[in-house]
């Protein structure tokens, strides 16, 4: 995988959202797969920037959501539908009608799994997938040990992930869903291209482990490591456990590969 080091989160935002641009320019109607969180709004603040300044054309590209949380109920302000409509879609100008996720509330939440799985091979897959990592390593909701070829499916989530996530809920871990759809490693490995934008000391553990580890089911995000097309931008604080970090200075020079091409 490519891995680039940028000073800070903004940089890494910019990078990530001219990546975005390209590809648009490119495939007008490509789709987007995109992650909540605080880590990659500096992403979707950059590219709305564009898209505002006419820099680049949204108009035909479509949004698909990583996870969900299963029993909240629709409209919930912080259901991942409702963030990223209000984080990405909007913001982007885009009718909500471009957006496709899973089914968090449905009566079968097997089947709705199982239905947006098919989906997103209908739609065409997933051009450029979004991703963040959790300390863990996790990546979408695949908590440590799942499986590598696993599909769109319900996840228990870890106490931890629920402590963190509690700042969503005014704090309150009570209000935190105990279960998600999330898609599975083996889907999101599907996307055609995955970046990965990670910030700040607390992952710099996680990174070194996906980027220089091995791949194990203990660390998710080492999967990205099977991927022909993986692209990690991290800041200056997040590589800070990378042993090749001055090879990756050196060889990408805050430049992906992807760009120009």
């Amino acid at each position: 995988m490519e891995v680039v080091i940028v000073q800070d989160a903004q940089a890494g935002g910019e990078l990530i959202a001219e990546g975005i641009a390209d590809l648009l320019r490119r495939k007008p109607d490509a789709l987007l797969g995109v992650a909540t969180g605080s880590t990659p709004l500096p992403i979707y603040d950059a590219l709305t920037a564009k898209v505002r300044s006419g820099a680049v054309d949204v108009s035909r590209a479509r949004i698909a959501q990583l996870d969900e949380y299963v029993g909240l109920p629709a409209g919930h302000p912080e259901s991942y539908r409702s963030t990223v409509l209000r984080q990405v879609v909007e913001p982007l100008g885009l009718d909500a009608d471009a957006f496709m996720g899973p089914d968090g509330s449905a009566e079968d939440v097997q089947a709705a799994c199982e239905a947006y799985d098919r989906a997103l091979a209908e739609a065409g897959g997933v051009d450029l997938q979004i991703l963040g990592i959790g300390t863990d390593g996790h990546i979408g909701f695949n908590e440590p040990c799942s499986s590598l070829a696993s599909r769109t499916r319900i996840k228990t989530l870890t106490e931890q992930t629920r402590i963190d996530n509690a700042r969503f809920f005014e704090g309150d871990i009570d209000q935190v869903p105990h279960h998600v759809i999330t898609q599975g490693i083996g889907t999101i490995l599907e996307a055609r291209h995955l970046v990965l934008l990670a910030t700040g000391e607390g992952k710099a553990e996680a990174v070194a482990q996906t980027v220089e580890g091995p791949v194990a089911a203990l660390v998710p995000a080492s999967a990205l490591q099977l991927h022909p097309h993986a692209t990690v931008v991290v800041d200056e604080a997040a590589a800070s456990r990378l042993k090749l970090a001055d090879y990756f200075r050196h060889t990408y020079a805050n430049k992906p590969a992807w760009q120009g091409l």
